[in-house]
């Protein structure tokens, strides 16, 4: 028997996956006339076509036992809470401008531990200037959360959706890929500045910030493009120690993916060695015309339903 919507009510969310799900909850939401992007990108963007600025709106949460291990330092924990949003607001081509954060925690936890956790959430909010403007407290029955509303602002010209790319675009990451695990996925930096340069200088098309890793990751800016893509494994800038694979598939890499015009390459690569030195730019792929074959990755980027 199925349900209205056509589910099969012993239907779970692992067999649907994350993707899937998710599309599904927010098929029908209602959106005002300011509604200019919804669900299914990096942020809303709320505004008026028109107008000079537009404003973007993000949430995330980090859960002990998924993004983090109880024993972790809280303050680097306070840290990724943050960020993790800022690296969506950078994948705009946007300004993070005011936070709320929501807790919930068992009764027994220590607040000195509480305490630490908010220092790292103001360590992240000094150094990309955002506001801590409040938020909410609630005990949980289960483990710690941190829950992040974030607000920013981006130029209507240097907003940047992951559906703006076009077959032929050449593919960009930054940094290195993988390996996550090892503790970069608490001490990253969101590509902030980066991002905000390039969107000042060249016409990026289509660009999105690397969480669930490449495999899940570039399937979504190529489907949200409407276009196929093509990737040279040989290319996939690795960090020293990992595998191709978990360069494709660990996840937690808050590293930019971002589509350009072919014929802005060799000046973007040129101008991004002066400007940003020390971080990594690779050329890893196009985005190409669909085709009935589609594209498959021997690997599969991170789903938090996924059965493991």
């Amino acid at each position: 028997m199925k349900s209205r919507s056509g589910k099969n009510p012993a239907t779970t969310l692992a067999d649907l996956g994350e993707d899937r799900f998710v599309a599904d909850l927010t098929r029908g939401f209602a959106a005002g006339a300011d509604v200019l992007v919804g669900a299914g990108d990096d942020c809303a963007v709320i505004g008026r076509p028109r107008d000079r600025r537009w404003q973007l709106l993000k949430t995330d949460a980090v859960v002990e036992g998924v993004h983090f291990v109880p024993e972790e330092d809280p303050r680097r924990v306070g840290w990724k809470a943050l960020c993790r949003a800022i690296s969506d607001i950078a994948a705009m081509g946007g300004v993070p401008a005011h936070a709320l954060v929501t807790l919930a925690a068992a009764e027994t936890t220590a607040f000195a531990r509480v305490k630490a956790l908010y220092a790292g959430l103001r360590q992240a909010a000094r150094k990309y200037g955002v506001a801590l403007v409040g938020g909410e407290t609630s005990r949980s029955p289960g483990p710690l959360f941190l829950s992040i509303a974030l607000t920013g602002w981006v130029e209507r010209r240097h907003c940047v959706l992951r559906s703006g790319g076009r077959p032929g675009d050449s593919l960009y990451v930054t940094g290195r890929l993988g390996g996550a695990l090892a503790g970069k996925h608490l001490d990253f930096r969101p590509r902030l500045e980066e991002a905000r340069w390039l969107v000042s200088h060249f016409t990026v098309r289509a660009m999105m910030d690397l969480s669930d890793g490449l495999a899940a990751d570039l399937p979504r800016l190529a489907a949200a493009s409407r276009c196929g893509y093509s990737m040279d494994d040989n290319r996939l800038p690795v960090t020293p120690g990992c595998l191709p694979t978990q360069a494709m598939s660990d996840g937690e890499d808050y590293e930019l993916l971002f589509a350009v015009a072919p014929r802005f390459c060799a000046a973007l690569e040129a101008a991004w060695k002066r400007r940003f030195p020390r971080l990594l730019l690779t050329r890893i792929g196009a985005l190409k015309h669909r085709s009935k074959a589609g594209n498959r990755n021997a690997s599969r980027g991170y789903d938090h339903f996924a059965q493991r």
